[in-house]
């Protein structure tokens, strides 16, 4: 197998491991090799028969000739002492190397993960459009953990390949007739392991394909809850998602099943082998009739201690083949040639003295030709308000998000102070700016935590200050924990206008010289949109501010409006200013106030209407109970209240009848006393 520009990266960067794992490999298979080749001799020598010098191999000589000096008892005590040491230090060896093992599997999957983590912190956001949040978690999960094991079975290949080495070294010593016929009887095993290995790689493939389907598919899943129990879906979802783990469990049973075969077969042929070789044995040692038994024996030891390793070799060779699907993946993944990484300025930002120029800014989205923004020319002054304002597309998020270097401008540039936004280090540039949008994203951790998450040295007084300000403090400390509580994934637990107080006022204890308001009050009710406008207007309070809008009553009061249509901006001004050109914000608030106007009209009718049906129904029931009580007792005065009665049912019922007359897309008003 050739080895993977990963794994040569891998090897580079943990060398001492790699050689102490190797270096235990060589000790534990000399150790091996040659307390092997004494057992035999040795259990001959408990059985009254010793290996004879004459016609020996002269590796066996060389073995035995320590022990030939003494007398016979001591002779075999000292050679079985010898070959318990050995086995001892063998698997001392073993412990060992199983140890670094693991040490250089945990060492390179924390080295991927480490190295994904900080590409995925550092690459532009273009990446997150372009791949599934479910993707990005399988590579860095599963599929990195897949490629670290690579390099521990590699080398756990390389020893079990020089522990077979030795054995090798051990069989020509005796036999080189015998061992070439072991030699190709053995090529006959790893041949017929090839077609498993070619299909361990097909599973590996499989595998890993059906691993990400399966977490791009909970991870969605778990994300669109709501709207699942909504439309009713979870029989759906449920079979799909089962689907998806049948299909995984199906490839990584395969690959169980390939890697399970090799083992019997390569014993079944091993077995064969070993055969074969006693019977060819038997013609090439016919002459060494005195050391016949003894050579044959020890050799046959061998190659049966042989033969599993290579079952090992070809296992490693199929588990390789089955994760280098993952080795491509996390390659892939952790490469930054094909990404695209914003280049970060040198100098750090201090303070915004002057303002902020937009110059002649044009901008695309990375892979689309429509530009999103064309030839953009603003000027925000330092502790004013410049607000955007448009249809839907027009690119007003666009922009703001071009301010604090999500994305780069295709032309023109952005000035602070003169100085192109480029050239300001990321981090404090965007320690100087708060970001408050109506898609508010919270962790799942306590109130208090989320609050001091712009500014982790905020002291409690801080973050109670911050609360009080942004309308939040109120409704925190009715929580069960108060601000110590758990407010569930991306706030689950809390209603929309919360949410928005509470991100204000992160903003607020991280005090931001620059704010950026987009659409923060867009999705709210009536009630929470007052509570999260005044914390907005607290925020902004001398600070330099990018409101978006789509409410115009929120930006009247803004120093700047800027109307914005198709990526240009087609009318600039005060409200009173753009009002008197009578152009498309006048269209605008036209739209919007009318719209405002007619609903207050309806509901001045509708309490007309509330207040006729209340005052009728006051006066008969009025009527009918001094009736039915019996408090009255002139019957002319009974006939008098009776006709006071019908005429208030009448009224009631003429009431009635305009309200069923109401349009049925006019406001339906609650109606109250």
């Amino acid at each position: 197998m050739t080895f993977h520009p990963l794994l040569l990266d891998l090897a580079r960067r943990h060398p001492r491991l790699i050689a102490l794992n190797v270096l235990l490999g060589f000790s534990g298979a000399l150790f091996n090799g040659v307390s092997t080749a004494l057992i035999i001799p040795v259990l001959l020598g408990f059985l009254g028969q010793p290996v004879a010098t004459k016609g020996a191999p002269p590796l066996i000589q060389s073995l035995l000739l320590p022990f030939r000096s003494m007398a016979g008892d001591y002779n075999l005590l000292l050679m079985t002492l010898a070959v318990v040491l050995l086995i001892a230090l063998k698997n001392l060896a073993a412990y060992g190397n199983a140890v670094v093992a693991g040490l250089l599997k945990r060492a390179t999957a924390n080295d991927l993960r480490d190295r994904g983590l900080k590409l995925l912190l550092e690459v532009d956001l273009d990446y997150y459009s372009k791949t599934g949040i479910g993707d990005v978690v399988n590579r860095l999960n599963n599929e990195v953990s897949r490629a670290a094991s690579a390099i521990s079975m590699i080398t756990r290949a390389l020893t079990v390949s020089i522990t077979a080495l030795v054995f090798i070294g051990l069989l020509l010593a005796m036999s080189w007739e015998l061992t070439i016929v072991s030699t190709v009887l053995l090529t006959i095993v790893t041949l017929a392991n090839q077609t498993s290995i070619a299909r361990a790689k097909t599973f590996g493939k499989q595998l890993s394909e059906a691993s990400r389907n399966y977490s791009s598919g909970v991870l969605e899943l778990i994300s669109g809850m709501r709207l699942v129990r909504a439309t009713a879906n979870e029989q759906i979802e449920y079979q799909k998602i089962k689907q998806q783990v049948h299909n995984r469990e199906q490839a990584e049973f395969k690959a169980q099943v390939i890697s399970a075969l090799i083992d019997p077969v390569n014993e079944v042929i091993g077995i064969l082998a070993m055969l074969c070789i006693v019977i060819i044995g038997r013609m090439f040692l016919a002459q060494q009739v005195e050391a016949f038994s003894a050579i044959l024996l020890t050799y046959l030891f061998v190659l049966f201690r042989t033969l599993p390793l290579i079952a090992q070799i070809n296992g490693a060779r199929s588990q390789l083949a089955n994760i280098s699907p993952s080795l491509e993946i996390a390659q892939d993944f952790l490469r930054r040639d094909n990404k695209s990484f914003m280049p970060n300025g040198n100098l750090s930002f201090q303070a915004l003295k002057q303002g902020i120029q937009f110059k002649h800014l044009s901008f695309a989205y990375p892979g689309q030709q429509k530009q999103a923004l064309k030839e953009v020319n603003l000027y925000l002054p330092r502790n004013s308000t410049l607000a955007l304002v448009g249809s839907s597309g027009a690119g007003k998020s666009t922009l703001a998000d071009l301010l604090p270097r999500f994305y780069d401008p295709t032309d023109g540039a952005i000035l602070i102070d003169g100085q192109d936004l480029r050239c300001f280090d990321f981090q404090s540039l965007r320690r100087s700016m708060g970001i408050v949008s109506q898609d508010t994203f919270l962790f799942n951790t306590s109130v208090r935590e989320n609050i001091a998450y712009g500014c982790a040295s905020a002291t409690d007084d801080q973050v109670i200050d911050a609360a009080k300000r942004a309308n939040a403090y109120e409704f925190i400390m009715q929580l069960p924990q108060g601000f110590e509580t758990q407010i569930g994934d991306r706030g689950v637990m809390l209603s929309g206008g919360q949410r928005q107080r509470l991100a204000i006022a992160r903003a607020l204890v991280q005090n931001p010289e620059i704010l950026i308001l987009d659409e923060a009050t867009s999705a709210l009710d009536t009630v929470s949109e007052r509570l999260v406008q005044e914390a907005i207007e607290q925020l902004s309070r001398d600070r330099t501010t990018l409101v978006i809008a789509h409410r115009l009553s929120t930006v009247k009061q803004a120093d700047q409006i800027a109307v914005m249509e198709q990526g240009r901006v087609v009318e600039l001004g005060s409200h009173t200013e753009l009002l008197a050109k009578n152009g498309q914000y006048a269209k605008l608030c036209a739209m919007q106030f009318s719209e405002a106007t007619a609903q207050k009209v309806a509901r001045i009718e509708m309490s007309k209407v509330s207040y006729s049906l209340r005052s009728s129904l006051n006066s008969l029931l009025g009527s009918l109970s001094l009736i039915l009580n019996g408090a009255i007792d002139d019957p002319e005065e009974q006939q008098e209240f009776t006709q006071v009665a019908y005429s208030a049912a009448l009224k009631l019922t003429h009431s009635l009848e305009e309200l069923e007359q109401a349009q049925p897309n006019e406001p339906v008003l609650t109606l109250s006393a």
